[in-house]
């Protein structure tokens, strides 16, 4: 997705999945929220906190948000004022990720590069979404996906149990950061045969990676380069890894745990920050 390749100031549409995967999420429950995308962290709705880091985001022109459902809009009246106003365009989520995600990129002309990336992500700030979308447009790629170490998440906060890739080169955590310029909208596509071969394990396996990697993976043998060259081959998009130096990219709200670890780094943040306040 070089540089070159595209006007210097064209920016980025972002589409936001922001619909419950199940009707027994754990925040929601812990909360009492309406729907997980509106469960509070450190006081304000996650929702809440995504959009103000896009909106903060010069590299942001347009956010799409896909879910929740109208139906719960008056349950966080900061959203629906700003759906209202036209700085969100808010579309019904559909009955997956991907097909919500195909319903967001339908929206936006295909000249436009688009950042995917979900309501649950608490921790999100505006730098890490430039250092992810300029590493993005510095790369020779059609999709790109973003990841931090899982030594630098264990560094950061020991203790926190985070699920972990581990292949010959390194641990790696996802960050529910993906970018894509026109050609990489169809990696989209291939998500949805993976979602629809969920429940046939193997068959997925060799859809998504192809069983010569899968070997090497059992064996320890596999590298990040090698993984994503398999999908690359698999999907016919050139995919390429961005390695974000913030460990918070790492850190999404799926478990109670989670959201005591990410209110207890925003208190952290915000401590230091009125530490150093002169007034």
């Amino acid at each position: 997705m070089s540089a070159e390749s595209r006007p210097a100031t064209q920016k980025f549409a972002a589409v936001v999945l922001a619909a419950d995967r199940t009707s027994k999420d754990p925040i929601t429950q812990h909360t009492g929220a309406a729907c997980k995308a509106f469960a509070p962290v450190d006081g304000v709705p996650m929702i809440i906190r995504v959009l103000d880091t896009l909106k903060a985001c010069d590299l942001i022109s347009t956010v799409i948000l896909c879910g929740p459902p109208e139906s719960l809009h008056d349950r966080c009246p900061e959203l629906k004022q700003r759906i209202a106003s036209g700085q969100v365009i808010w579309l019904p989520n559909l009955d997956s990720p991907s097909r919500s995600a195909d319903r967001g990129l339908n929206h936006i002309p295909l000249d436009t590069p688009v950042l995917l990336t979900t309501a649950d992500h608490a921790l999100l700030t505006p730098g890490i979404v430039s250092s992810f979308l300029q590493n993005t447009l510095a790369m020779q790629c059609d999709a790109a996906v973003g990841a931090v170490s899982g030594q630098s998440i264990a560094d950061a906060f020991p203790g926190c149990k985070r699920t972990i890739i581990r292949l010959r080169d390194g641990g790696f955590r996802g960050c529910n950061l993906y970018a894509f310029n026109p050609q990489g909208r169809a990696l989209v596509g291939f998500w949805q045969q993976a979602e629809d071969l969920r429940k046939r394990p193997w068959r997925l396996i060799g859809q998504v990676l192809g069983f010569k990697a899968v070997l090497l993976y059992v064996f320890g043998l596999l590298t990040s380069q090698q993984a994503l060259a398999a999908v690359s081959e698999k999907s016919g998009v050139n995919i390429q890894l961005v390695m974000l130096d913030d460990p918070r990219a790492g850190i999404d709200v799926d478990k109670v745990e989670d959201l005591m670890l990410a209110e207890a780094i925003l208190s952290r943040k915000a401590g230091s920050e009125s530490s150093t306040d002169p007034s």
